[in-house]
């Protein structure tokens, strides 16, 4: 009775059989958003990044605050983000006098900015499982004979997140206000995020020029990700190819 179940007719072997397409699917998926959230993620706790920024935007004589104490502060909130502590409390010197930095709306804001990255780094962890499972389970099956499958499905990810990336590029260079407006009316169910640059410091620290500098930091260094994927499979496949030709030519 069993072995009628998985006959090659049953219900259970035809929908085994159209899921083949799944982890090829996952795979081709997960390359993205492991590209993209992994970048998103070392951007925000890249400290190096911060201090560009507030360099590059004159932050320091804009806030009061001194480069020594704006790193603080880049530090204060990186540390906020990679614990559970709430709420966020800053002390920072602003023109000599040491106060608390932000304000209540901006603490609010600053939680939903938080709940949002957890669900980044939760993204780059699934994604990164999914990688490593699928790859582990077809190398299990099917060992060595599983590489040019592997090399496919790394080609075609780069290719998604290269294509993906130059498209949201594109639109980041002529209409970044408006993606930036629009992230912010999707990411979150309250106003907290409209904050005034005249007084409130997530403002003035981090005006949208950073925030534009951002996203182009880690869009290219996770589209160059995508491009080495891309290249590394396609490069292999292209080396089989030739080596299968090399070897036809020889018997031949």
């Amino acid at each position: 009775m069993f072995q009628s179940a998985f006959h090659s007719g049953s219900p259970i072997n035809r929908l085994a059989s159209g899921l083949r397409w799944l982890p090829a699917a996952l795979f081709i998926v997960a390359v993205p958003v492991f590209l993209v959230t992994g970048s998103i993620t070392w951007a925000f706790n890249n400290i190096g990044l911060y201090e560009s920024g507030f360099e590059k935007y004159r932050i320091s004589w804009v806030s009061g605050i001194t480069p020594g104490g704006l790193r603080q502060v880049a530090v204060d909130i990186r540390a906020y983000f990679n614990s559970g502590d709430e709420p966020l409390r800053v002390q920072a010197r602003v023109f000599g006098a040491e106060r608390e930095l932000f304000s209540e709306k901006e603490v609010i804001h600053m939680a939903d900015v938080k709940r949002l990255l957890w669900w980044v780094y939760g993204a780059f962890a699934v994604s990164a499982a999914c990688l490593a499972g699928v790859a582990a389970a077809g190398f299990a099956r099917r060992r060595r004979e599983y590489l040019p499958t592997l090399a496919r499905r790394t080609l075609w990810g780069g290719g998604l997140t290269a294509g993906l990336l130059l498209a949201f590029g594109l639109l980041a260079t002529v209409g970044f206000d408006t993606l930036f407006l629009l992230f912010h009316r999707i990411s979150f169910a309250n106003d907290f995020w409209k904050l005034d640059p005249r007084t409130d410091y997530l403002v003035l620290l981090f005006p949208q020029g950073f925030w534009f500098d951002a996203t182009i930091w880690f869009a290219l260094r996770a589209l160059a990700g995508g491009v080495i994927l891309a290249a590394a499979g396609g490069g292999y496949l292209a080396w089989r190819r030739w080596q299968g030709a090399a070897k036809a030519k020889g018997r031949g």
